[in-house]
């Protein structure tokens, strides 16, 4: 019984420690440009053990660098509510969770892959991208939830995008809105016409699937409707 006690005091002090690791991180990042995310890394990783390699774009730019025509298309089409909410939205939530028992009861039906829908919100996004694991469990997402809260504590919903766009995937190798701008237009960041930061937007749900898909019917479709939308978005 001792042991068994000692253990659980051991795991929960190991678990506090954590989320005193969180706060303190998270705290920092409103003056400290995150070098990388635990997602872009487990990328490195991957890409290292790979035939091709390792090709990688990135550059950190600051938020007045970053056109506001990719700031709108990027909160319309990921996040509507971002300047709204606290950081989660429960009914996008149960939603996707609905969206996603359903699909899972079609695919053992026709034994068939089932497509997850998502609910995340850009805060959520970040927090899983900066600091947790790709792993798909309720322990996982319980620890995203915290760590979004801490997000929207600690920083300004204008420095969380700023963040987000500076390390969001948008291709194989490709992070950030100055990469991807360069990779697709040939330009900076700074100068993506409204049509442009929604062809961007578009893309985020599957970066990877549309890097090789430029010339997608739904992608032109999908970017058209965002750019409706970018003149009537607030922006931090």
């Amino acid at each position: 019984m001792k042991a068994f006690t000692r253990l659980l005091v051991l795991v929960l002090c190991a678990f506090v420690l954590l989320q005193l690791f969180f706060v303190l991180r998270i705290a920092l990042m409103a003056a400290w440009d995150p070098k990388s995310t635990t997602f872009q890394r487990s990328e490195i990783w991957q890409m290292l053990h790979s035939k091709d390699g390792l090709h990688w774009r990135q550059q950190w730019v600051g938020y007045d660098r970053i056109a506001d025509n990719l700031k709108r298309a990027v909160i319309a089409s990921e996040d509507a509510g971002f300047m709204e909410h606290g950081g989660v939205q429960w009914e996008a939530i149960e939603k996707a969770y609905k969206r996603n028992v359903r699909a899972e009861a079609r695919a053992e039906a026709t034994d068939r892959p089932a497509k997850i829908y998502g609910g995340s919100t850009i805060s959520q996004q970040l927090a899983k991208n900066l600091l947790l694991s790709g792993e798909r469990n309720f322990l996982r997402k319980g620890q995203e939830l915290v760590l979004t809260q801490l997000l929207e504590l600690f920083l300004s919903k204008q420095r969380i995008l700023e963040i987000y766009l500076n390390n969001v995937e948008w291709g194989q190798g490709i992070f950030g809105a100055e990469a991807a701008a360069q990779r697709y237009f040939r330009k900076s960041a700074a100068q993506l016409s409204p049509l442009e930061a929604a062809r961007l937007a578009a893309m985020l749900p599957q970066p990877k699937r549309f890097e090789k898909m430029q010339q997608s019917g739904y992608l032109a479709q999908r970017s058209r409707t965002i750019a409706r939308y970018i003149p009537m978005v607030a922006i931090p």
